[in-house]
């Protein structure tokens, strides 16, 4: 038995709705990276020369001595055991007076962190295999 003439009628239009959509949607996200672009270009000519309008970017070279986070990060673990990446970053962070709250600062530690435990796993002095809530433990190998 053939379909009705309604319910095809009405599924050519549902596609063509859907189709209209889509490119609605996509004209929307270009419009949305377009307006980014226009308020960062803004935001360039509005500046004052204040400090404060300039993104403050993190240069831990400059905070933390050659090996200061290696020997930080295997004494802690050596006095307090196993303890993951967040921890270790964050008694650093207190060890050295920075502010814990500063999520751009603290990720940055925690990169360094990482690298410099990774590479002393590499070495068999460390052991980084076991996670908790995605983030690694780090335990020193005797």
């Amino acid at each position: 038995m053939a379909e009705p003439l309604a319910i095809t009628i009405l599924r050519k239009k549902r596609d063509r709705i859907r189709d209209t959509i889509a490119k609605y949607e996509a004209r929307l996200k270009e419009a949305q990276a377009d307006l980014a672009h226009v308020i960062a270009a803004l935001r360039l000519f509005e500046i004052d020369g204040n400090a404060d309008d300039f993104p403050a970017y993190v240069d831990l070279n400059r905070v933390f001595r050659r090996g200061e986070t290696t020997s930080f990060c295997l004494e802690t673990l050596r006095v307090e055991g196993p303890l993951d990446t967040r921890e270790l970053t964050a008694r650093l962070m207190r060890r050295k007076g920075l502010d814990e709250h500063d999520k751009v600062l603290s990720q940055a530690i925690a990169l360094r962190i990482v690298q410099t435990l990774r590479s002393r796993a590499r070495r068999g002095l460390v052991d980084g295999t076991t996670r908790r809530k995605g983030v690694c433990v780090w335990r020193l190998i005797e």
